[in-house]
């Protein structure tokens, strides 16, 4: 009985995997970088950004409002901070987080671990996300 070895990941999905990487250490890198505003945002401008529109027209949060904001801070280990800022940004660190190491584990070692968390990303998932995006836009909202 011949033992069948598993499938390893192309060259191409290693190479899209060492891109992902470096991707997500990119934001996280940058995220480090910068400063946390103690406003909850604005932490964009400090990369040559403008003000948010929405906000000055508005006076109100727009959609992601904070997220830079969060990142920043859970780059500085303030997780706490992190959350309350933009809860769904501290969750979005932790998935670029995740992404990282999964996609440079694939690309280092051919794991097919990416097949294996694609088929996760089902429409239920995302609506999930969808409507935890929504809610951390509510809290903007209340905090604002």
């Amino acid at each position: 009985m011949q033992r069948s070895t598993p499938r390893r990941a192309t060259p191409g999905e290693r190479l899209a995997a060492a891109l992902l990487a470096m991707g997500c250490l990119a934001v996280l890198s940058v995220a480090a970088w910068l400063h946390a505003d103690p406003n909850g945002h604005g932490t964009h401008t400090q990369l040559g950004l403008s003000q948010c529109a929405w906000a000055e027209y508005f006076d109100a949060p727009c959609a992601t409002c904070g997220m830079t904001t969060s990142f920043a801070y859970a780059a500085d280990g303030s997780w706490g901070a992190s959350v309350l800022t933009q809860p769904f940004g501290a969750l979005l660190v932790v998935l670029t987080s995740v992404v990282f190491w999964g996609s440079l584990h694939v690309s280092a070692t051919g794991s097919r671990l990416g097949a294996a968390v694609g088929p996760l990303l089902s429409m239920r998932i995302l609506m999930v996300a969808a409507g935890l995006f929504l809610a951390a836009w509510a809290y903007k909202w209340w905090t604002w």
